[in-house]
């Protein structure tokens, strides 16, 4: 990225410096700022939230110039403020901001992380083609995949998410032999097990057995367990990054939203179809996720120091059988490999595995106290569930076991209170087990 970068397609305002004295600024620093000039909005320190549906054109050439964006004629988008299905200030802002996490020169922001999800994968996937996957998937992705594009006569295939180089080829080359192979979409840490992708293996794979195709497939990666701050997808061979930004974005559990991160070319298919459909997100959620970026660094690593404390008093518990926490990954396994180059950190969302079965695991769940039984991970509060009765209860029983989504795992997200007092709630619960 230059020094200097200027602002998103709507905003008329002064380019801003992206260093100080020569040293690249940190994005915990841009979020408080960049992206916003002040002087467009009568002063106000932090940006208003704008509600409002449209925005009136200077001229009218100007409203054609914008509509020419919008509608693909000019490279890039809007160049100005258009209709809220299209663009917003508050999106705007949003989207220049969630770019600077990964040094990525486009973000965009959806409803939802599924609606992220699925505009993506409709921007690309055409009838007849074929989704290679890593598995497990977050179910509704999983579902998404299987049965809803699926009626459009779209095929899938996929390997585990800790499947080394070797099978991520024999998948692939069975893909295309198949057909055409328009996307390879990842998910890591993978839902719920933690397991992470190779993701660079992913990319170098891809660019060999689709050597001389014109239309390689476009790597999507789900980055929703450590993104922002823990990984990167896009510097590690992603060519787009997937966010719910319900999680640890917006980090309080009260939102809902998404986004995807990545290149302007590779994100123009999927920024003209949801000015078509109108998945963006709305100001006002987009405001409240401005507000949460500023904090998302610490939060991330208050959680994580908080995680990796309990993990230590859960992985030398007796009625534990196995932690599956990113920072307790063999020095030499490949997955440790995986996760020193690809992760800054382990973050705060893992699975616990209890000795014996449901029983054990819904005594642990019903006796926890401070730790809150809810789906949903990355927020403030700690929260635990149990992923084969409720996230993934629609996944078949042998899909289950085939992806070690066994009905002893419960998924935590460990969030910034203070560790002893989790620590105990932890420690009293397991005596009900």
């Amino acid at each position: 990225m230059t020094d200097t970068v200027l602002p998103k397609r709507g905003r008329t305002m002064k380019p801003q410096s992206l260093e100080l004295a020569g040293r690249p600024l940190h994005p915990s620093t841009l979020m408080m700022g960049y992206g916003y000039d002040p002087a467009l909005s009568e002063g106000a320190l932090k940006p208003p939230i704008f509600l409002t549906s449209t925005y009136v054109f200077e001229s009218a050439a100007d409203g054609k110039r914008f509509f020419e964006g919008i509608i693909g004629l000019r490279p890039g988008g809007a160049e100005g403020l258009v209709y809220g299905r299209f663009n917003g200030p508050d999106q705007e802002i949003l989207e220049d901001r969630l770019a600077l996490w990964e040094g990525a020169e486009e973000a965009l922001v959806f409803s939802t992380g599924m609606s992220a999800i699925t505009t993506a994968l409709l921007a690309y996937v055409r009838p007849g083609d074929i989704i290679v996957h890593s598995a497990p998937l977050y179910a509704a992705t999983e579902k998404l995949i299987d049965a809803v594009i699926g009626k459009f006569s779209v095929g899938w295939m996929d390997f585990h998410a800790s499947a080394g180089r070797e099978k991520i080829e024999a998948t692939l080359r069975a893909a295309r032999a198949k057909g055409r192979v328009s996307v390879i979409y990842l998910e890591s840490p993978a839902n719920p097990t933690n397991e992470l992708v190779d993701i660079e293996a992913v990319a170098a794979v891809r660019d060999e057995v689709f050597a001389g195709v014109d239309e390689k497939p476009v790597i999507m990666c789900d980055n929703t367990f450590l993104g922002p701050v823990f990984q990167a997808p896009t510097r590690h061979g992603a060519d787009i990054s997937l966010y719910s930004l319900t999680k640890y974005v917006g980090g309080h559990s009260d939102l809902v939203g998404g986004a995807c991160i990545g290149g302007k070319a590779v994100l123009a298919p999927i920024l003209a179809l949801r000015n078509t459909i109108g998945t963006i997100t709305d100001p006002h959620t987009s405001w409240m996720l401005l507000r949460s970026l500023e904090t998302v660094q610490l939060r991330m690593e208050r959680a994580e120091a908080n995680a990796r404390t309990l993990c230590e008093f859960l992985r030398d518990h007796p009625k534990i059988e196995r932690v599956g926490y990113l920072g307790f990954l063999e020095p030499g396994s490949a997955q440790r490999g995986i996760y020193d180059r690809h992760c800054a950190g382990a973050g705060s969302t893992f699975s616990v595995i209890v000795k014996g079965g449901e029983a054990e695991a819904f005594r642990l769940l019903d006796n926890l106290t401070l730790v809150k039984l809810a789906v949903s991970l990355g927020g403030t509060e700690s929260l635990a569930s149990h992923p084969a009765a409720m996230t993934h209860l629609s996944v078949p029983a042998a899909r289950k076991a085939e992806l070690g989504i066994s009905d002893n795992l419960v998924r935590v997200s460990i969030g910034v209170e203070h560790v002893d007092d989790l620590v105990a709630d932890f420690r009293q619960a397991l005596e009900a087990v």
